[in-house]
């Protein structure tokens, strides 16, 4: 439950987000949009390490609870960069049509701008959904709960379990068979980790395809 509760908010709300300041970025009279664009950037091949990421997380009172796997994870530049490349070839026109009829910028995005990023939207929705989904990382190192892990997590902890257990060697060869083996732990955490992408993506593959096409170089 926890993996189908934290894929779904997340993946909604960093859609949301993301789309959202993208959107501010796609503006080009934004106030400072260089600096921060250039300071984005710089997030994406540099990051404070894992013991700075413990220790704010550790501040901010996100260590065991459910909202780590969702406020830290809001917000991504590479997304942000797919994004602007789609509203930059919006027509201007929409918008200053909106603005004429009274609307402002947040009625503008959620009512015009979203309903018209389908493609981009379903694109960026499957990435992280599926990264959520396969995620153990947050759920080893930031949760302690049981209640709060998802269950990538767990897999992750039974396949370290079984891997470092040498009963399996030691036992006798009739009980060998009754026993759950490493490598039939490690096919059920392919099947797991497969199974949100084989149900999701016959339903979004032609949104999919148009995404992966946004901001490609037209001859």
């Amino acid at each position: 439950m926890i993996s189908v509760l934290r894929t779904v908010i997340g993946t909604v709300t960093h859609v949301f987000f993301t789309g959202m300041t993208a959107y501010a970025f796609s503006k080009k009279h934004l106030p400072f949009r260089g600096f921060f664009l250039a300071v984005g950037t710089f997030t994406m091949f540099f990051n404070g390490g894992l013991i700075p990421t413990f220790l704010l997380f550790k501040e901010l009172h996100l260590l065991d609870n459910f909202l780590v796997y969702i406020l830290p994870t809001m917000f991504n530049f590479f997304h942000l960069i797919i994004f602007m490349s789609f509203f930059r070839e919006l027509p201007e026109s929409i918008e200053e049509s909106a603005l004429m009829d009274g609307a402002n910028e947040f009625m503008i995005f959620v009512r015009i701008i979203l309903p018209l990023s389908t493609a981009v939207i379903a694109t960026i929705a499957l990435f992280h959904g599926v990264w959520h989904w396969n995620d153990y990382f947050f759920g080893v190192i930031f949760i302690n709960s049981e209640s709060l892990q998802p269950i990538s997590s767990y897999l992750y902890r039974v396949i370290a379990e079984t891997s470092s257990n040498q009963m399996l060697a030691n036992m006798p060869e009739g009980m060998r068979s009754q026993s759950v083996t490493s490598q039939s732990i490690k096919l059920a955490t392919m099947i797991v980790a497969t199974l949100p992408i084989v149900v999701t993506y016959p339903f979004l593959q032609k949104y999919f395809v148009k995404g992966l096409l946004i901001g490609s170089v037209k001859g």
